[in-house]
């Protein structure tokens, strides 16, 4: 039985972010308002939806491959969940994602949007910040927008929060995730602007799974990333989200990045997470993503 609802959009920053009210979400809406809810997604680049509590992992699953084809869980780790597309970020597996990143970008074919979905908060904290990368690039000074224009960069998940970001989880666990995260070894080389294949927006692939960017050595890749990341996540670029109970998130992962804040101690927090299969990224001058090390057709041609 299909779902009727009137979908309505409150910005709740300048950058980006809205929350979306007057929506149950079910695999069962009407067309009508799975595109309105997309295209909110790519002109807010992050929505929120309170009062999901409804969801189990089958329905958001269902409901967001009403977005797009899934990927699976994730490229090396496996979800273990019965919806295979499920993948729980959990605290207490030393799963805690607390810097800036964009999601799997160490793969040719990063995710076109995530969707997060609340199950355990702690009583404070375990708020997440977002990003615009779009708007970020378009307040870069033009001679920076000259310089990133042709800029490229190496992304690895053997470069990952887990081992040089990572709060420390139960002991031994967070070893353990950084052991299956790098299980497969990936590397992509990806242009630092990429063209959003849908809105036609320049935005910057940045975040911590760069080792390097082509054609500079270690030192000046450093002091170079620096500079452009410090540009992302500038105050008036952001948004930060205190989650509640039955909140669901989904966002375009081509034009923002993230960072979970681990401020809640030892306290458990999990959240589930599934993504939508996303494309190749192209360059200003129509180049394309390369992989260089790791095959993630598996991963990215899930449904």
């Amino acid at each position: 039985m299909s779902v009727t609802t009137s979908v309505d959009t409150r910005p709740i920053a300048g950058a980006l972010g809205a929350e979306l009210t007057g929506v149950r979400l079910s695999p069962d809406l009407p067309d009508e308002e799975v595109a309105r809810i997309r295209a909110a997604i790519l002109a807010h680049k992050l929505v929120v939806v309170r009062g999901q509590d409804h969801l189990d992992d089958r329905a958001h699953a269902g409901f967001v491959r009403r977005l797009g084809p899934l990927t699976t869980a994730h490229p090396t780790i496996t979800g273990g969940q019965e919806e295979a597309a499920i993948l729980p970020v959990d605290s207490e597996r030393g799963n805690r994602a607390n810097s800036w990143h964009t999601d799997v970008t160490f793969v040719d074919r990063p995710p076109a949007f995530t969707t997060l979905r609340a199950l355990v908060l702690p009583p404070f904290g375990g708020d997440t910040v977002f990003a615009n990368t779009a708007a970020a690039y378009a307040g870069l000074p033009e001679g920076l927008k000259t310089l990133v224009d042709g800029l490229w960069a190496e992304h690895s998940n053997d470069y990952d929060y887990a081992t040089a970001h990572a709060t420390t989880g139960p002991e031994g666990r967070t070893e353990e995730y950084q052991q299956e995260f790098t299980a497969t070894i990936y590397k992509t080389h990806h242009p630092v602007v990429r063209v959003h294949p849908e809105t036609g927006e320049r935005t910057l692939v940045l975040g911590h799974f760069i080792t390097k960017f082509l054609g500079y050595n270690g030192v000046d890749s450093r002091t170079l990333f620096d500079l452009l990341q410090s540009h992302v996540t500038r105050l008036e670029n952001t948004v930060r989200w205190r989650w509640a109970p039955g909140d669901i998130a989904l966002w375009d992962n081509r034009a923002t990045q993230h960072y979970a804040v681990a401020d809640y101690g030892d306290l458990p927090r999990t959240m589930h997470r599934v993504t939508v299969a996303g494309d190749v990224p192209v360059s200003v001058d129509g180049k394309r993503s390369v992989a260089v090390e790791g095959n993630a057709d598996a991963y990215a041609g899930a449904s």
